[in-house]
């Protein structure tokens, strides 16, 4: 899946998907399309889908960032599946706060939290 441009680290971890961003910067509105798209062939290779996107790595998100997050947390819904966040910096989790996003996704403080969340 991960082709040469893939702006996304992705593994595996039992049933779970794990989504890490390579760019610390999530601002450009070609690459947010491209993450989208990436993230929603993800979604549709699997009947019921368990993804956690780790943000450890971003420093900085648009606001069309959080608009590919809300469309990807509705194709998870779509599917039966489970979607979890983790690793959010401070800074970006009060966005998260400000727009409510908070009550709308799962977020939890590590990738090891959240992976023990999807049992």
């Amino acid at each position: 899946m991960a082709s040469g441009d893939s702006r996304l680290r992705v593994k595996q971890d039992n049933s779970v998907t794990i989504i890490e961003f390579i760019d610390r910067n999530i601002l450009d509105e070609a690459n947010i399309q491209l993450i989208g798209e990436e993230i929603a062939a993800l979604i549709e290779a699997e009947p019921e889908p368990k993804l956690l996107i780790s943000f450890a790595n971003v420093d900085h998100l648009s606001s069309a960032a959080l608009g590919t997050l809300i469309t990807v947390n509705n194709k998870i819904r779509n599917s039966e599946g489970l979607l979890r966040l983790s690793d959010i910096d401070p800074q970006i989790y009060e966005v998260f706060v400000i727009t409510k996003l908070h009550k709308l996704f799962e977020i939890h403080p590590t990738t090891e939290q959240a992976l023990a969340s999807f049992n």
